[in-house]
């Protein structure tokens, strides 16, 4: 049940009990006026049949001498008060009543006594009881509505909140759920989240950042290294060195790169080409043995031949690297996968996808991390969809789809 429909239904049921309530409290106070008043009533008759008997030994209209159905409790009474007493019995068209009675004279003499019928007040009574319980349906059948509408706008914010914290989960840092209307919970939650936000966009940008200048600071140097590797003499100590300061110029170009897609400064250049060709001369590029398999339903896509042939040589050299041989690419229609039979991609990149400087599980090997991370960035400038999945019989799945 959603958030909307629970305060609906709580809303609800607090004006069920609310009407119940008020309508038990105004039948409890009814009752016992209609009971108090009978009693005055019979204690004011009884008083004014007690005088004219007195008087003249004649007995008012609704005036007995010890009637039949008098009550025990006035039958014998020790001194001469005025008593009443509740009879609850129904008896033809006389429901519950209230008797008085006053003994006219000394002990043992008979009780002059008069009946209250309260027939009229307690139907008066039934039907307010029906009053309060067709007002009160009534009233739920109002507040419901109005429950739902106030509840829904409540889910509408809450809702808008969540997705906004959702995008920003996603790594759209300029989402935002402002501005927000209220001084209430859900605007506080609104605004903590859009700074929270903030916060996480200027750190986010002060990292590229500091990665882009530590990237360029170090271009020139390592430029100057493979420079000065060149002046030693050959040998096995000159092929070592300048392997590790390849490694280190690829380091920083990928860094570049990286760099340059958090910034947005990448724009792709399109081209008509043959996708199957394509891939083909990227797995070829890359040194490594990998079977490609060209469908015939292989087409001719718009892309940036280069950012693609980048994407998939990464991913060729990420299977290689972390993965386990045979690495197999298959081209269909639009659509590359690659697939190594290595340990697969483990769980914490499969959920949160791939990050720079982070390889994941032990078993998939070293490395810098970049090379999965570049691949997406570059997916995503080509408006193309990367996805990361392991197989069910073992190995890792990279499947790159173009879009149309």
């Amino acid at each position: 049940m959603s958030l909307r429909w629970k305060i609906a239904a709580l809303a609800a049921a607090t004006a069920c009990l609310v009407a119940a309530a008020v309508g038990v409290l105004v039948h409890l106070w009814t009752a016992r006026d209609i009971r108090q008043r009978a009693e005055a009533q019979a204690f004011n008759t009884v008083y004014a049949a007690m005088g004219v008997y007195r008087r003249t030994g004649a007995l008012t209209d609704g005036a007995h001498l010890d009637p039949t159905d008098l009550p025990s409790a006035l039958r014998h009474l020790a001194d001469g008060d005025r008593h009443t007493a509740y009879d609850g019995r129904v008896e033809g068209n006389l429901g519950p009543s209230i008797w008085a009675a006053q003994r006219v004279g000394g002990p043992g003499s008979r009780a002059l006594a008069v009946r209250v019928n309260m027939s009229s007040e307690l139907h008066t009574l039934r039907r307010l009881d029906a009053t309060m319980a067709v007002a009160s349906l009534i009233a739920l059948a109002a507040a419901t509505p109005l429950a739902v509408y106030g509840a829904g706008l409540l889910g509408r914010r809450l809702r808008r909140v969540s997705e906004t914290a959702g995008r920003i989960s996603a790594g759209d840092l300029d989402a935002r759920s402002g501005p927000t209307k209220g001084g209430d919970e859900v605007a506080d939650i609104a605004a903590t989240v859009d700074l929270m936000a903030d916060s996480l966009g200027r750190r986010l940008r002060s990292e590229r950042q500091f990665t882009a200048d530590v990237a360029h600071e170090l271009r020139t140097p390592v430029g100057g290294l493979l420079a000065a590797v060149d002046l030693l003499p050959p040998g096995e100590t000159e092929d070592l060195l300048r392997a590790r300061v390849r490694d280190l110029r690829g380091l920083v170009e990928d860094l570049l790169e990286i760099s340059r897609l958090d910034a947005g400064a990448e724009q792709p250049v399109r081209a008509h080409v043959p996708l199957g060709a394509v891939v083909s001369e990227a797995v070829a590029r890359t040194g490594f043995d990998a079977e490609v398999t060209v469908a015939s339903a292989a087409s001719t896509v718009e892309t940036d031949p280069r950012r693609l042939e980048r994407i998939v040589s990464n991913l060729v050299v990420n299977a290689h690297r972390h993965g386990a041989a045979p690495v197999q690419v298959t081209v269909e229609g639009r659509t590359v996968v690659v697939r190594d039979r290595g340990p697969g991609f483990p769980p914490d990149l499969l959920r949160g996808g791939p990050r720079r400087f982070h390889t994941g599980a032990k078993e998939r090997g070293s490395g810098h991390g970049l090379g999965l991370t570049i691949a997406l960035g570059q997916a995503r400038l080509l408006g193309a969809e990367l996805h990361l999945t392991n197989a069910p019989d073992g190995g890792a799945v990279a499947t790159l789809r173009l879009p149309h």
